[in-house]
This record gives structure tokens, C-alpha cells and sequence, in this order.
């Protein structure tokens, strides 16, 4: 079928793989990308899936956290420009809208009072995303620019200074899943036809290509799982041995996490 050159242009900046491969990929996926994503990566011309970056607006991330530390709110608020996002009544206006969500209806409160904002600032306002958090202890972080916030929830009452330098690995490194029994099994499933599809077309022996592909699979998960990722301030260490290295005799869990970026 023919290949249709938006389609193909997108591929291109998502994988950044060459024009040929990338015609002969959605050719072979009827124009769709994730399939085609796949075939790229079976083939080895990509090494590892890449989602474009969705198109982000300006604005800020802001999080509340209770002050028993047992809840949280993390909120992002778009707006059209740079300079709106570092403007102190946008910033308050998400301060107040994050505090808001710890107990209310933040897309009613948001309502409510966006158009007065909108023209005090001149720009439209969005209300990007809103969650809330709970555990026995409930830890933030949110970057210098306010572009990237974090969220992080625990089995029981530990350290501050512990559960933010969590917050802050995780802002720094993106995990996917928590650890690897969190990962589902059809992507453990995806992961393994992938790799050993590369392997065969690496005309690596069968014998030798089941090992290579659960090697693959660790890794993977080295990489996307929260306590299995080099510790940011240690890398010598996981962020699994970090806080047992921190716990006293306990176990100490994270429960789960939210990550937000613009």
C-alpha cells in the first residue's frame, strides 16, 4: 500500500531511523507507527522504542503535600508562553489550585476562577492534569523550573530527607514501574519477541539466544524499574539498597508514584 508521507515524516523524528527504513517499516505495518516501531526494532535498525515527546504548551507543575505527610496533590496548569509561566500570579494561581486538590474538586475550582487569570495575563490557561497521592508517608519534589514534579507514597513513616532524595531520583531518571513485578506480563512478552527477533537477524546461534534475550529483559528492567535504577546520588548502589541501607531492620516500600513533566 502506499505509504503516506506525514506518517512517514513523523516516524522519521520519533525513531529517527532512515527515510528507506522507515517507508519499508510502514509499508510492512499499513502505516501504523507503533507497528512500525516494532518492525524497526525487530529488525535492529532501532535499538530501543522511542515514543515522540507529545507537543508540550508552557506553563508549571506545583505539588501540596498534608501535613501529615499522608497525601499529596501534584498539578500541572498549561499556558501559551514562557513569560506567563514565570508570571507570580499564574505561579500562585497553581499554588492555590494544588493546595485545592488535596481536598475539593479541582477541575471546579479551576472553572471557577480561570477566567478572572485569563484576563489579568492575556493568555488561555489549560488544566493539564491533577492527581492525588495517599500512604503512611507522602514525599515531593518539584524542579528548579517547575516543568517537572514528583509524587512518591510509602508503607510507613520514614525520613524526610529519605523520601525526597526518592522523589528526586525519580525525577531525574523517569522509571516506568515500580519494580519488575509491576511490569505486565505482555510487555515482558513484547520485550522477549523483540529481542529475540533482533538476535535472529543477528544470526546469533539458537542455542545461545534464549540466554542473551533474558539478559536483554534484565537489563530492561535495570533501566525502567524504580528499585532496580542506579541511585542518582550513588550510583554504585540501587535505589532498592539505598533505603535498605537506610531502613534500620525495616521494610521500607514505595507504594507508587506520579511523575509530571511539560
Amino acid at each position: 500500500m502506499a505509504v503516506d508521507t506525514k506518517t512517514l515524516l513523523q516516524l522519521r523524528k520519533i525513531t529517527g531511523a532512515g527515510i528507506n527504513d522507515c517507508h519499508e517499516a510502514l509499508e510492512q505495518s499499513n502505516n501504523d507507527i507503533e507497528k512500525a516501531i516494532e518492525f524497526l526494532r525487530k529488525k535492529g535498525t532501532l535499538k530501543a522504542a522511542k515514543k515522540a515527546d507529545r507537543e508540550t504548551k508552557e506553563g508549571v507543575i506545583e505539588i501540596e503535600i498534608s501535613k501529615d505527610n499522608k497525601s499529596g496533590s501534584i498539578i500541572a496548569i498549561h499556558c501559551e508562553s514562557d513569560f506567563v509561566a514565570k508570571n507570580n500570579d499564574f505561579i500562585q494561581f497553581v499554588k492555590n489550585l494544588a493546595h485545592h486538590a488535596l481536598s475539593g474538586n479541582v477541575q471546579e475550582e479551576f472553572n471557577g476562577k480561570k477566567e478572572g487569570l485569563i484576563l489579568k495575563i492575556g493568555e488561555n490557561i489549560t488544566l493539564g492534569a491533577s492527581e492525588t497521592l495517599k500512604g503512611e508517608y507522602v514525599e515531593g519534589y518539584i524542579h528548579a523550573n517547575k516543568k517537572v514534579g514528583v509524587l512518591v507514597s510509602f508503607n510507613e513513616k520514614i525520613e524526610n530527607e529519605l523520601a525526597h532524595n526518592v522523589a528526586i531520583h525519580i525525577a531525574a531518571f523517569n522509571p516506568s514501574y515500580t519494580d519488575k513485578k509491576n511490569v505486565p506480563k505482555e510487555v515482558i512478552g513484547k520485550e522477549l519477541e523483540i529481542y529475540r527477533e533482533q538476535l535472529k537477524n543477528e544470526k546469533k546461534p539458537e542455542a545461545i539466544i534464549e540466554k542473551i534475550a533474558q539478559g536483554k529483559l534484565q537489563k530492561f528492567f535495570e533501566e525502567n524499574c524504580l528499585l532496580l535504577q542506579p541511585f542518582v546520588k550513588d550510583d554504585k548502589k540501587t535505589v532498592r539498597e539505598y533505603l535498605d541501607g537506610h531502613s534500620a531492620g525495616r521494610k521500607i516500600e514505595i507504594l507508587s508514584f506520579i511523575r509530571y513533566k511539560i
